[in-house]
C-alpha cells in the first residue's frame, strides 16, 4: 500500500486537482438531491413482525394520525364567533388535498346520537351557527348530554374545543406543514389557536433540522479552526487539516443523495461527527512531521512528506478501520436511521484516511512543511517532564491506578442498571418550545395527543356483539382509564352502545350501559347503520364483528407512558381470553414503542459486535492477543462510565443517545492504536520500557492529548443545538473522548508495562 501511495503522490498537483474536481461533483449531487425525510413510519423497519400487523390494522380500521387544532376562547366557546371560526376551519381543512373529506371531526361534523319517536336518529350539532341565547344553550346541552363528544370535542370548563384532520398516508411535506400553521393563524383573535399532532412533530423535526445543521457547522469549524491553530500552531497544517474533513463531508453525503438515501433526523449530526473525528488523522501526521522536522532541520520537503508517510500510514489506516468499525457495527440495528448513520460515517471516515494519506503528503511537497517555531531547550524539557511525569506516576503508583479504576467502573455499572428508553418523539424538543406548550396544552383539556390502539380479535362470527365480551371491554376501559393519570379517556364500539341505549330509554343515566341481549345489541347496530355514517362504525369494528379496535388516548408519548397502559391492559387479559377475545396492539404510539426495543437490542448488538471485531483487528494488527485485548480496556471502561452517567443523570436512550457506544469505541480506539503503535516500535529501538514509556508519551501521547482537544472542542458545539439529545450526546461523547484518553495514557499503558509483551528478553 506505502508503493501504491507513493506512486500516486508522485504527481502532487494533478493529485490535488482531481480531488477538487471530484468533491465539486459530489457537492453538486448533494445541492440537487438531498432531502429529507419527515415521515417517523419511514423511520422503522416495515418488514418487523409488529409493524406489519399495526399496518394492517391501521389500513382495516382507518386509523391515521390527525392534526388537532386546538380553539380557544377564555370567555367561553359557546358563541356565534368561535362557533363561525369552527365551521370554516371544518371546511377550510376538508378541502385540503392531503385531507379526506369525512376525516375531518369537530362540533360542526361530529354525529349526535339522539333518541326519536320512532327510533334513532343521528345527525350534526349545527348546520347553521346558532345566534339567539336560547339556540346557544340548546347546544350546550346537546354537548354536556353527550359522553362521546363532552370532554373529547369540548373541555369539561367549554372554553377549548378541537378539530381534528386524520392525514393521508404519505401525502405530508413540509409545504403542507407551513399552510397548516398559516391556516390557522388566519383564525385566531380574539381566540388563541394551537395546533399539535404527530404530523405536526414531523413537520416541526423537519423544519428544525436542517436548519439546526446549517447552524451547528459554521460553528463546528470555527471552533475546530481555532483549537487546530492552538494545538498545530500552523495555518497551512490547520487549512490542510481542515480540508480533509470538508470534503469527507463533502463525500459523504453526495453519496447519500446519488443512491437516494433521505437525511433523517440523526443524520444531521454526521457533518459535526466527521468534522470532529477526521481532524484525527491530520493532528498525528502533522505531529509526526513537527517532530521529524524539529530533529532534522535541514531535511527537503520531499524526504519530510515520504517519512511522514512511510512512519504514519499504518498506523492511520489501522485507527480509521477500526473507527469505521464501531459506526458499520450500526448495521446490526434494525432502526433505518442508525443503519444508514452507521454505513456513511464509516464511509466519511475512510474518505478522511485516504484524503489525509494523500492531501496531506500532497499539500508538503506542493507547498512545503509547515514551519514551526523550534522550542528552545527548556521548553522542550517542560513539554517532554509534563507527560513522562504522566508515565512514571502511573507506574509508581500501579495499586492505586487499578483500585481507582475497578472502583469507577464498578459504580459505572451500578449506573447503567439506571438506563432507560424513551420512544418520545417530543422530547426531542425544548420543554418552552412552541409545539411542546401547544402539546402541554391540548393534553391538560383533553384526553391526551398520543394513542394507543387495542387489537381485539376473536375467531367467532359476530362475537363483538355479545353482551359479555362488551361488557369486559367496557371493565377493561374504565379500569385503565381510572387508574393510570397518563390516559385521558378512551374510545370503542361499547361507547356507541351505551350512547345508543341510553338515547333510546329517555336519556335515562342508568341505562348508560351495555345492552343487556345480544339481539338488541344488533338492532342499536342496524338503526345506527341506516341512521348514522356507517363508515365511522367501521373504524372501531369490522364488518363481521370479529375485530375491534379500541384506542386509548395518552397525555405522554414515552415509553412510561405506553408501557404503563400496556402492564394494565395486560392484566384483563384472562377474562378476555376465557371469552375467546386475543389481545394485540396497533397505532403509531406502539409502533413507537417497538422502535425504541429495537433501538435497545441493536445497541447491545453494536457493542458486542464492534468490541470483539476491535479485539480481533487489534490482535491481527499487531500479531498479538495481548496487545489486542490491552487496547479494548480503555475503550470497554469509557462504555461503561459513559452509560453508567446516563443513567445516575436520568439521561434516556433514543435514537440519537443510541449511537454513543458506537462513537466511543469508534472515535476512542484510535488513541489506543497510535499508542500501542508507537510504543511497539520504540520497545524494539530501546530495549528499555522507561525510556520507551517517555518516547511514547512525548510523541502519541502528546497527538492524543492534541487529538482529544479538538474532538472535545467539536462535540462541545452540540451544546448549543436546538434538540435536547444532541446536546446530550454532545456532552456525553465529550467526556467519553477525555475518559478514552485518560485511560489510554493510565491503566493501558500500566498494562502494557505491566504485562512485558514487548520486552520478553529483559529480566
Amino acid at each position: 500500500m506505502l508503493n501504491f501511495l507513493q506512486n500516486l503522490l508522485r504527481f502532487p498537483k494533478t493529485l490535488l486537482a482531481v480531488t477538487l474536481l471530484i468533491s465539486a461533483i459530489f457537492f453538486f449531487v448533494m445541492k440537487e438531491n438531498t432531502r429529507m425525510e419527515t415521515d417517523l413510519d419511514d423511520y422503522m423497519p416495515q418488514e418487523h413482525p409488529a409493524f406489519v400487523y399495526s399496518n394492517q390494522a391501521e389500513e382495516r380500521f382507518h386509523i391515521q394520525d390527525g392534526v388537532i387544532i386546538a380553539i380557544e376562547n377564555k370567555d367561553g366557546i359557546y358563541n356565534s364567533g368561535t362557533l363561525q371560526k369552527v365551521k370554516d376551519l371544518t371546511k377550510e381543512l376538508q378541502k385540503m388535498d392531503e385531507i379526506d373529506k369525512d376525516d375531518v371531526t369537530s362540533l360542526y361534523t361530529a354525529d349526535n346520537i339522539i333518541g326519536t319517536e320512532t327510533g334513532l336518529d343521528v345527525k350534526p350539532f349545527y348546520k347553521r351557527v346558532p345566534e339567539s341565547k336560547e339556540k346557544l344553550e340548546a347546544l350546550r346541552k346537546s354537548v354536556r348530554d353527550n359522553e362521546m363528544i363532552y370532554e373529547r370535542l369540548v373541555n369539561n370548563n367549554e372554553t377549548v374545543t378541537v378539530v381534528i384532520a386524520e392525514i393521508k398516508d404519505d401525502v405530508f411535506s413540509q409545504e403542507f406543514y407551513h399552510r397548516l400553521l398559516d391556516l390557522a393563524k388566519t383564525y385566531e383573535g380574539p381566540e388563541k389557536l394551537y395546533v399539535a399532532g404527530r404530523p405536526i412533530v414531523e413537520g416541526t423535526m423537519a423544519y428544525l433540522g436542517p436548519r439546526d445543521m446549517q447552524r451547528m457547522v459554521p460553528i463546528v469549524i470555527a471552533v475546530i479552526v481555532i483549537v487546530l491553530l492552538m494545538v498545530q500552531r500552523s495555518i497551512k497544517a490547520g487549512i490542510f487539516t481542515l480540508l480533509v474533513v470538508l470534503f469527507s463531508v463533502v463525500w459523504t453525503f453526495g453519496l447519500m443523495a446519488a443512491v437516494n438515501i433521505p437525511i433523517y433526523a440523526v443524520s444531521t449530526m454526521i457533518p459535526v461527527m466527521l468534522i470532529a473525528i477526521g481532524v484525527a488523522d491530520g493532528i498525528h501526521l502533522y505531529s509526526h512531521l513537527h517532530i521529524f522536522m524539529r530533529e532534522n532541520p535541514q531535511a527537503d520537503k520531499r524526504t519530510a512528506a515520504f517519512d511522514m508517510l512511510r512512519e504514519m500510514w499504518k498506523p492511520v489506516v489501522m485507527t480509521s478501520v477500526t473507527t469505521a468499525v464501531g459506526f458499520i457495527s450500526l448495521l446490526t440495528s434494525e432502526v433505518y436511521p442508525i443503519k444508514y448513520f452507521g454505513l456513511f460515517t464509516a464511509f466519511g471516515v475512510m474518505a478522511a484516511m485516504v484524503f489525509s494519506l494523500l492531501l496531506i503528503p500532497a499539500g508538503t511537497l506542493v507547498f512545503g512543511p509547515p514551519r514551526w517555531k523550534i522550542k528552545n531547550k527548556s521548553g522542550e524539557q517542560h513539554e517532554n517532564s509534563f507527560l513522562n511525569a504522566i508515565a512514571s506516576l502511573v507506574v509508581r503508583h500501579k495499586y492505586i491506578t487499578l483500585f481507582a479504576t475497578i472502583i469507577i467502573v464498578a459504580f459505572s455499572i451500578w449506573g447503567t442498571t439506571k438506563v432507560w428508553i424513551n420512544s418520545s418523539f417530543l422530547d426531542k424538543f425544548e420543554a418552552d418550545s412552541d409545539i411542546v406548550i401547544t402539546d402541554t396544552f391540548i393534553n391538560e383539556n383533553f384526553g391526551g395527543t398520543s394513542t394507543l390502539n387495542v387489537i381485539l380479535d376473536s375467531e367467532q362470527e359476530d362475537a363483538f356483539k355479545q353482551p359479555q365480551i362488551l361488557e369486559a371491554i367496557d371493565r377493561l376501559q374504565t379500569k385503565v382509564d381510572r387508574s393510570l393519570q397518563v390516559v385521558g379517556n378512551s374510545f370503542s364500539l361499547t361507547d356507541y352502545l351505551k350512547r345508543m341505549n341510553k338515547v333510546m330509554h329517555a336519556d335515562s343515566a342508568k341505562y348508560n350501559v351495555i345492552p343487556g341481549t345480544k339481539d338488541l345489541v344488533a338492532q342499536y347496530l342496524l338503526l345506527y347503520e341506516i341512521s348514522g355514517d356507517p363508515e365511522n362504525l367501521w373504524k372501531v369494528v369490522d364488518y363481521h364483528y370479529q375485530k375491534a379496535n379500541l384506542t386509548f388516548q395518552l397525555k405522554s408519548d414515552n415509553s412510561i407512558a405506553l408501557n404503563s397502559a400496556i402492564a394494565k391492559i395486560e392484566e384483563t387479559l384472562p377474562e378476555l381470553q376465557t371469552l375467546g377475545v386475543n389481545v394485540n396492539y396497533a397505532g403509531s404510539g406502539y409502533k413507537g414503542l417497538v422502535f425504541t426495543d429495537l433501538i435497545l437490542e441493536g445497541q447491545i448488538k453494536s457493542l458486542a459486535l464492534s468490541l470483539l471485531i476491535v479485539v480481533i483487528l487489534l490482535s491481527l494488527m499487531f500479531k498479538n492477543v495481548s496487545a489486542g485485548l490491552i487496547g479494548a480496556v480503555p475503550i470497554t471502561i469509557t462504555a461503561a462510565i459513559s452509560f453508567g452517567i446516563m443513567g445516575l443523570l436520568n439521561i434516556p436512550l433514543s435514537t440519537t443517545t443510541a449511537l454513543l457506544s458506537s462513537i466511543a469505541i469508534g472515535i476512542g480506539i484510535d488513541y489506543a492504536v497510535h499508542f500501542i503503535e508507537r510504543y511497539k516500535i520504540y520497545a524494539a529501538e530501546t530495549n528499555d520500557k522507561r525510556l520507551t514509556g517517555g518516547m511514547t508519551m512525548q510523541h502519541s501521547g502528546r497527538a492524543i492529548a492534541f487529538n482529544a482537544i479538538v474532538v472535545i472542542a467539536g462535540f462541545l458545539v452540540l451544546l448549543a443545538s436546538v434538540f435536547p439529545p444532541n446536546r446530550a450526546l454532545g456532552a456525553l461523547v465529550s467526556m467519553n473522548m477525555f475518559t478514552s484518553f485518560t485511560g489510554t495514557v493510565t491503566i493501558m499503558y500500566l498494562l502494557l508495562v505491566s504485562s512485558n509483551i514487548y520486552f520478553k528478553k529483559n529480566k
